[in-house]
Order: structure tokens, then C-alpha cells, then sequence
């Protein structure tokens, strides 16, 4: 399976978010560190959820990282996470 889908199912299952786009930023970083041949070293995660409302971003940020902590591990090199508020994303 693809990393952004396994990366997806696991916020949705985790998160329930009421807004979830994970995308694969690879190809922008070629040549950068950490960029290989076939992509999938680079994502955006833009997550709107109620799971991380009142947390500080940092808290926000660590909580999507565990999550997806064995996907990191296994090459991920960059990960830009947004957390949008709820409301905003059911505009």
C-alpha cells in the first residue's frame, strides 16, 4: 500500500477529522536531502479535528507524529503538518 494512503487511513482512523488532505510534496524536494527516486519522502498533512482543539501546536504536532511515528521511521523525511480549526474546514 501506498505510504499516503496508509498515512491516511491511519489520521482517519485515529483522528475521525472532519477535514483531512494528506499529500505527497515529494517531487517539489527532488535532489533536496532526504528525496529519493519513486517519491513518497515529503508530505503535507492539512487536518482539521476536534481530537487536537486547545492544544498548543506543538502538541498538535506531536500527536499527528506518533501517529504516524513507524511511517517516519520507515523514510518519511519531511512531514508539514496544518491544523486547521473544525470550523474552518466545514466552510
Amino acid at each position: 500500500m501506498p505510504v499516503q494512503q496508509t498515512m491516511t487511513d491511519k489520521l482517519n482512523a485515529h483522528f475521525a477529522p472532519d477535514f483531512l488532505e494528506v499529500i505527497d510534496d515529494s517531487e517539489s524536494h527532488r535532489g533536496h536531502g532526504g528525496w529519493r527516486e519513486g517519491g513518497e519522502t515529503h508530505f503535507r498533512v492539512r487536518i482539521a479535528t476536534r481530537h487536537l482543539a486547545g492544544l498548543s501546536r506543538v502538541a498538535q504536532h506531536r500527536a499527528v507524529m506518533e501517529v504516524l511515528d513507524s511511517e517516519i521511521k520507515a523514510g518519511v523525511h519531511a512531514l508539514n503538518i496544518e491544523v486547521m480549526p473544525v470550523e474552518t474546514a466545514a466552510k
